[in-house]
């Protein structure tokens, strides 16, 4: 029997594909041709969705972006056997995207169906969830430890430090979370991989369980996802019923409970402690720092506090060895990350890649420049907290050590880009207005600083004594960095003082002056 996959993630079904779906089987059925189809995660080639796949005695063959509209006309050329066509791609995996990735995180995405225990298996799932129930807890933690993963979600603080002080932490209740609360703009892969391959998070997350002494997780999602909360409730409902939650995880004699918390639309929650207060049932505030949610977490006891693509990382880990991670990177960024390229960028989705690709890379190569067809710019990474790097710095390699002497950071992959038209000085008013806005306002730097951050820059803008207001932004930034309780006001500064280093003329009037011709090979 064929099988066809058309993707059921919620970037492709925006564009149409439960409709592509549904005109593949009607068609098939008409045509008498017996279909398997499968709905499975994104391959994360956006520009391509819906990406409808068809299995060949080559390999799986690749269409898109195929519309309802267009699907009795590629039925009838042949789609079922993988026929030639304009819209088809060849085999996917061949295609310079898949192909020149190092997908050890998104290994199972876009491949398999997301809620098929039995494919998920046979894809390589819980080799290492069973590996490290066969060791001690301490020796699952050096494992990790010896991979040099290190927090996905901003920070890029090392897991296995994390984990051993959890262990190391007396106390009869332990919690491990995972912060799924992505709100960083340009970033989705936390969401394609709840949606894509559900079983994985799942899987790390029992692994930590059993790593740290744990009987009780949850996972914090935020509420814009409405498909990966439906997606992820379905897989631990399955995963109960397999044995690999509840009592007895795979007869190992490990407990270990999960449930899902959905949040309730603030930024802020993405920062470890305020997501406790609210699993907490409290308004999402940040904690003063010490201690440390690893001593003292969720209800006051001992939590492992990781996001999606740390947890989602561990069972690689487990399966092949933290040495083996360790060797793909450099420096002390090691292993892989889950890029995301968004903006105006002409290729957007997802690129998972060892660590040391250089940002000109993914935004040229890969991103294939600007969608507008004009110079790139300006490229954001990190979210609306991350600095504006300008076309100089596209030499600059993907790394923690790279980007943490350039003054900016990798946050949680994202990288958007804007092509020669972006007025700078507004995205620099915007960085304080988002502060402003999403504020948890427990501390006054962030929540006064903010408001006063837009003040000063329109008047700099409106030309209103410019050096003296200058100055007092320097100093506005300088005590946010220094004085706020959280990344959320301490990082502010960052995209405002990166778009005054790099594009000075913005706050001028200068660039605004300036007319620039459409330009192609961004």
């Amino acid at each position: 029997m064929i099988t066809v996959y058309v993707p059921r993630d919620s970037a492709a079904t925006s564009v149409g594909a439960n409709e592509v779906a549904a005109a593949i089987q009607r068609e098939a059925e008409a045509a008498g041709v017996p279909i398997r189809l499968v709905r499975n995660g994104s391959r994360g080639m956006l520009w391509l969705e819906p990406l409808v796949e068809v299995t060949t005695g080559r390999g799986r063959v690749g269409y898109g972006p195929v519309t309802a509209a267009a699907v009795p006309g590629l039925v009838a050329a042949g789609l079922f056997e993988g026929a030639e066509h304009e819209l088809g791609h060849g085999l996917v995996e061949e295609l310079p995207w898949m192909r020149d990735q190092q997908r050890l995180c998104f290994a199972r995405v876009g491949r398999t169906d997301p809620l098929s225990a039995e494919e998920y298996v046979a894809a390589g799932g819980l080799t290492g969830l069973r590996t490290a129930l066969e060791r001690d807890p301490a020796e699952v933690v050096a494992e990790v430890t010896e991979s040099g993963l290190r927090g996905r979600g901003g920070a890029g603080f090392p897991a296995g430090i994390k984990w051993k002080t959890v262990l190391d932490t007396p106390g009869e209740q332990k919690f491990v979370c995972c912060n799924a609360d992505e709100g960083d703009s340009g970033t989705f892969a936390d969401r394609m991989l709840l949606e894509g391959d559900p079983f994985c998070l799942i899987e790390g997350m029992t692994i930590a369980a059993h790593a740290v002494g744990s009987g009780e997780g949850y996972l914090y999602i935020r509420s814009e996802y409405p498909d990966a909360v439906a997606t992820m409730r379905a897989a631990v409902d399955i995963a109960y019923a397999r044995g690999w939650l509840g009592a007895d995880v795979l007869g190992s004699g490990l407990r270990f409970d999960l449930f899902i918390r959905v949040g309730a639309g603030a930024y802020i929650c993405g920062e470890e402690t305020s997501m406790l207060e609210s699993l907490e049932g409290k308004r999402g505030m940040v904690r003063s720092k010490p201690p440390i949610p690893a001593i003292t977490g969720l209800f006051g006891k001992p939590t492992v506090v990781n996001n999606v693509l740390t947890l989602a990382s561990v069972p690689a880990i487990l399966a092949g060895g933290g040495a083996a991670y360790a060797e793909l990177g450099i420096d002390r960024s090691r292993g892989t990350q889950v890029f995301q390229l968004a903006g105006n960028i002409a290729h957007g989705g997802v690129f998972e890649t060892a660590f040391g690709r250089t940002l000109g890379e993914l935004v040229r190569g890969y991103g294939g420049g600007t969608r507008s067809g004009r110079p790139v710019r300006a490229v954001q990474v990190g979210g609306p907290l991350g600095a504006y790097l300008p076309v100089s710095r596209f030499d600059l390699p993907l790394a923690y050590e790279s980007f943490a002497e350039a003054e900016a950071m990798l946050g949680h992959g994202g990288i958007v880009v804007f092509d020669d038209t972006v007025d700078m000085a507004a995205m620099a008013r915007f960085a304080f207005a988002f502060c402003a806005e999403e504020s948890c306002g427990k501390c006054t730097p962030c929540r006064v600083g903010a408001v006063r951050g837009v003040e000063v820059i329109d008047r700099v803008v409106e030309g209103a004594d410019p050096d003296a207001n200058l100055a007092l932004l320097d100093d506005l930034c300088e005590l946010m960095t220094d004085g706020s309780l959280c990344a959320m006001g301490g990082l502010t500064p960052t995209p405002v003082r990166s778009a005054l280093l790099h594009f000075p003329d913005d706050f001028t009037g200068h660039h605004k002056e300036a007319t620039h011709e459409p330009a192609q090979g961004a």
